[in-house]
């Protein structure tokens, strides 16, 4: 929770200050809720984006440069969420790799769509437990002990595979 908490402010941040730099009526307040409601994947960036769009074309209606400015700006932010925060801020707080989070996130969007992208983080942390869990239950059992202590050779098992 305090991962996803930290995204959304970062990009809550992110938006804002573009869009005051931009000189974007209302831009502090657009990017601010748009980076709150980024807690749903794609909500956030996506009614941050439109609204921008809007104001954008009432405020700067002949220039269409700052059109473009405004999709460059909500792009990157979700960029930056999804490859760069994500990973180092979720994954952090549920003792992923940043490597193995962004790998949840990609395998679970791609098999469940829109709900594999909420659940990815969850389900990547329960099943590193399941898997830390079963390896410390295999090396505390009697088959790692098997497997890892050498079969004795005896002296007259080498002298009889010489003679053969």
């Amino acid at each position: 929770m305090r991962g996803q908490s930290l995204l959304c402010l970062a990009l809550a941040v992110f938006y804002a200050s573009a869009l005051w730099l931009m000189g974007l009526n209302h831009g502090i307040l657009i990017g601010i809720v748009s980076g709150l409601l980024s807690f749903i994947p794609y909500v956030g960036s996506l009614t941050g984006l439109v609204i921008a769009i809007c104001v954008v074309i009432a405020q700067f209606w002949p220039d269409w440069r700052v059109n473009l400015l405004v999709l460059v700006t909500f792009f990157a932010g979700q960029s930056l969420a999804d490859y760069v925060l994500a990973p180092y801020l979720v994954g952090r707080r549920v003792h992923l790799n940043p490597v193995w989070m962004m790998f949840a996130l990609f395998a679970f969007g791609y098999l469940f769509g829109f709900v594999g992208l909420l659940i990815a983080g969850p389900l990547a942390a329960a099943i590193g437990v399941l898997c830390a869990f079963a390896l410390r239950q295999y090396y505390a059992s009697q088959l790692y002990a098997d497997a890892s202590s050498p079969t004795p050779v005896h002296e007259d098992q080498w002298t009889r595979g010489s003679e053969d």
